[in-house]
């Protein structure tokens, strides 16, 4: 049964090199070496024309901060711009950040709840590596990290699932320490620390030591599938209480995103929330890959590419309802009939 909660799913893994230090900040010989390696490990397996190679020193603030809405980088590798690279393979939704907080993180993402394949591609693309390159591996721990926690399969898998009525009937508090007992993290939209913008989160595995990479996406897996059931009873519970109350939520929302002028990201998230929620509701025409996708379009960066011009905060927030008015017209999104 497919999980219609999960929004996206990622899974990467964290590898080093035996014969370098964990931190190279003072050591940009070495790093270079660590770049250099790594490329060179996939064009001896046939796939240096697959990936395009970015040192993010050399990027722009506009493309970094594009790559990083689009999850292709993360902000730690942003944070040592002056050594980190990232080879991508966007076709797949395949990169390997190079000089984040280990030598490598090898990560896939993948629309909705498919962990499985986002997995698959990060371990093939290991075993690709892994040809070439030495990594620092011990018989009993696994393989060595920068971070502790990260020690063992160095793998972390995660998918993004979409909340609304557990969040609403505030139920989150038991999810998380339900979540817990099982070795998962619950966090917001932006990972830890972060709000739960539209209730949006990201379930993922506290640990990799003592478990294989099939317990970790398997638990995962598992437990989203638990979320998306929880949601899915609440679906016909508020129906059955609150019909009237939720209709008139859901049309008001779907008619601000179709009419509205100006639209700051906060509130984008919650009307997003809601009318994702409609669909699901049968309230809206559902098209989850549209709803689901809008996210990443109406990020600051990606809307500047959209007008083709850097935008102030002011034409950001007019541009974004803009992008999302002609995003629902054009895939014909409608009111539906709830009775």
């Amino acid at each position: 049964m497919q999980n219609l909660t999960a929004v996206s799913s990622r899974v990467r893994l964290a590898r080093n090199f035996t014969d370098f230090p964990f931190d190279l900040t003072k050591r940009p010989e070495d790093a270079e070496a660590i770049v250099q390696r790594t490329v060179n490990a996939l064009a001896a397996e046939g796939m240096g024309d697959a990936f395009h190679f970015f040192p993010v020193r050399e990027l722009t603030e506009g493309v970094r901060r594009f790559f990083a809405e689009s999850h292709l980088i993360s902000e730690d590798l942003l944070r040592h711009a002056e050594v980190g690279a990232v080879l991508m393979d966007e076709t797949h939704g395949v990169s390997v950040m190079m000089l984040e907080d280990d030598h490598l993180r090898i990560q896939a993402l993948e629309y909705g709840d498919d962990v499985r394949s986002a997995a698959g591609k990060v371990l093939a693309l290991d075993d690709t590596l892994s040809r070439q390159l030495n990594f620092a591996f011990d018989r009993e721990l696994g393989y060595l990290t920068a971070c502790p926690t990260d020690t063992g399969t160095g793998m972390r898998a995660s998918m993004q699932v979409h909340l609304p009525l557990l969040t609403y009937f505030k139920q989150m508090g038991s999810v998380g320490q339900t979540v817990a007992k099982v070795g998962l993290n619950i966090r917001g939209v932006y990972g830890e620390g972060s709000e739960a913008l539209g209730s949006l989160y990201q379930i993922s595995n506290q640990a990799t030591l003592g478990r294989t990479e099939q317990e970790i996406i398997n638990t995962v897996v598992t437990v989203g599938n638990q979320l998306a059931e929880m949601e899915e009873a609440l679906r016909a519970r508020i129906m059955d209480e609150q019909r009237t109350q939720t209709e008139d939520k859901v049309y008001r929302a779907f008619g601000t995103l179709n009419s509205a002028r100006l639209l700051p990201l906060k509130e984008f998230y919650e009307l997003w929330s809601t009318v994702r929620l409609g669909m699901l509701l049968g309230l809206i025409r559902r098209d989850l890959p549209l709803m689901d996708g809008l996210i990443k379009k109406v990020q600051e960066r990606h809307l500047a590419g959209y007008a083709e011009r850097p935008l102030t905060k002011e034409e950001t927030n007019m541009t974004r309802p803009l992008r999302v008015r002609e995003a629902l017209r054009e895939a014909g999104i409608t009111e539906q009939d709830g009775k």
